[in-house]
This record gives structure tokens, sequence and C-alpha cells, in this order.
């Protein structure tokens, strides 16, 4: 739990009284691998922090093709901020890639700390922001690159992931087949 504790350090001030209020609405939950924190068509109820394994935030086409516009790993937020300030239903699903271990806030303890302390909604501002800036960072380098500078990207951003996730996940990020993928691998080992 600490580890969620140090990331919010990281954009702003926390005394002792407001990390321990922090840690006693927090729990913890597991996810199974293939299960979903969050789903297309349903409200946010919860924010969640990786502590152990990797989500990947994913939709599906019309014809059951997958798309992943991103990964979550470890000690990062994860959540659909549209859905889950303004109740509407998540445009996206947030699957479990590997068995993961997340500490979860509801959104009823998250309105309680922002009524109690003072820069909760500045806080999680700055968090938000930082996230959201670290993905159109990431997207457009790959909206910009040929599929094998966009995997040897990938490898940059995301050090050590590629051995965690199933291939179809990378090749759906990446935009490719997994043949492409495998033929990239190859020629780059």
């Amino acid at each position: 739990m600490e580890e969620i504790i140090s990331y919010m350090l990281q954009f702003g001030q926390l005394d002792a009284q407001q990390t321990k209020l922090i840690k006693t609405r927090l729990h913890e939950i597991t996810l199974k691998k293939g299960a979903y924190f969050s789903e297309a068509g349903k409200i946010a109820r919860q924010v969640g922090f990786l502590s152990e394994g990797v989500l990947r935030v994913c939709y599906y086409g019309i014809k059951g093709e997958e798309f992943t516009r991103c990964f979550v790993r470890e000690n990062q937020f994860a959540v659909d901020l549209n859905s889950f300030y303004n109740e509407i239903p998540c445009s996206e699903y947030v699957e479990a890639l590997t068995d993961c271990r997340m500490f979860v806030l509801s959104k009823p303890a998250f309105t309680e700390l922002s009524g109690i302390i003072a820069d909760w909604n500045p806080l999680f501002a700055k968090m938000s922001s930082s996230a959201l800036m670290r993905k159109v960072y990431e997207s457009s380098r790959m909206l910009s690159e040929d599929a094998t500078t966009r995997y040897l990207s990938f490898l940059e951003i995301y050090p050590g992931l590629s051995n965690r996730i199933p291939l179809s996940a990378l090749a759906s990020y990446l935009g490719i087949t997994q043949s492409s993928l495998s033929r990239i691998r190859k020629n780059i080992s």
C-alpha cells in the first residue's frame, strides 16, 4: 500500500493524518488473467492502482477484432475518468493480461476524500494530467512510425513488458498482425 502513497506524493503534499485516512479507504482486490476491471457499457465506480500485473485498455470492432489502446503497468492508476466523474458508460474495457493485484478506491470513498482533504482534487488532477500527457506522447510516436520502429518504441516505452503479455495484445497495440510481429521480432534478434 505504500507504493500508492509514494506515487501520490510525487504530485503533491499529504500529511500523516491524510495518508492514514487514504489507507483506510483503500481495499485490495485481485484480478485473474482475462478478468475485466471495467467494461464498456458499464459505469466505472472505482479507481484502481495496480501494484502487481499488467492491464490493457481495449475495445472491440464490429467484426469482433480487438484493438489495444494502451497498457497499464505496476504503480499506475487505471480508470475511465470520463465514466467515473460523469457517471456515463465506459467506452472501453480494462482487462487483466496477467494475474493482478490492485488497491481500489470506490466512488463514495473518493468523494469523501475530496471533501476532507483540501488538495485531493488538485492532486488527482495532476496525476490524471500526467497520465494523459504520457498516453498522448506514446500515441503520437506510434502514429508516425513504421511497424518495426513502433515495436522498438514499444520496447523503449514499456521495458520488459513484451515477455509478460500475449503476442495478440502486443500486435493489436502496434496495429499489425501476429505474423508480422513475429517477423519483426525475428529480424531484430
